[in-house]
């Protein structure tokens, strides 16, 4: 996997995504988390670190040395282990695993994504749940996601292979720089069957982090798989 969060992503990314949510993200998850938890990319710490401060045992796993700087820079209590969250282990067992904010498809191969939930129930004890929060796959070949006065988005679907690319337009000292980001979309569906190759079943799946119904409408899912 490239390291798509090097240099200037990492330096700029907590500002990038400050409006992004994050009590709703750890109140979700802290029920989950009894037995200690491991977060899969778990770059700065934007939610890893306010879920430590509510006094879970955390670790990570992260591909980006940048973005693990930038976790540095606010707690060293956090072990994190640099490599592929697909096949990169840390020590112990943990009652929740959870990837966040489309990372799944970071993973740009079935395999990868394959592996990603086999690493993740490696890391579960028994009972033990990963979540997942990923968005829906579009189905228009292009759609702008966001479009405001400092970025611009755009994404690029093929529905034949189901590779895409987030196109993200962003204005830096007044100019605008391009960051294209290639992902492999993937459906509920197939995420189920993934988990099952894991020895995993799905226990609850809604629309967000505050348990909207998913439906035929719903753009993204929180979806939780039970380590059997």
């Amino acid at each position: 996997m490239k390291d798509w969060f090097a240099g200037p992503i990492a330096a700029r990314y907590d500002a990038d995504t400050a409006d992004m949510p994050v009590e709703p993200v750890v109140d979700f998850l802290l029920p989950l988390a009894g037995g200690g938890a491991l977060e899969l990319a778990i770059g700065t710490g934007r939610i890893a670190v306010p879920l430590a401060a509510r006094g879970v045992g955390v670790a990570g796993i992260d591909l980006s040395p940048d973005m693990v700087a930038e976790l540095r820079r606010k707690t060293n209590e956090i072990p994190v282990a640099t490599g592929d969250y697909a096949t990169t282990r840390v020590e112990g067992t943990f009652s929740l695993a959870y990837i966040v904010f489309n990372s799944i498809n970071n993973n740009t191969t079935q395999d990868g994504q394959v592996a990603t939930f086999a690493n993740a129930a490696a890391h579960l004890e028994p009972g033990g749940c990963f979540v997942v929060e990923v968005g829906v796959p579009n189905t228009q070949p292009l759609e702008v996601f966001d479009l405001g006065e400092t970025h611009v988005g755009v994404d690029e679907y093929d529905a034949a292979t189901q590779h895409s690319v987030s196109h993200h337009f962003t204005l830096v000292g007044g100019r605008w720089e391009r960051v294209s980001m290639p992902f492999r979309s993937v459906s509920p569906a197939e995420l189920d069957l993934m988990a099952r190759l894991a020895g995993m079943q799905l226990r609850e799946r809604w629309a967000d982090w505050a348990r909207s119904p998913f439906t035929a409408e719903s753009t993204k899912h929180v979806s939780v798989w039970e380590k059997r």
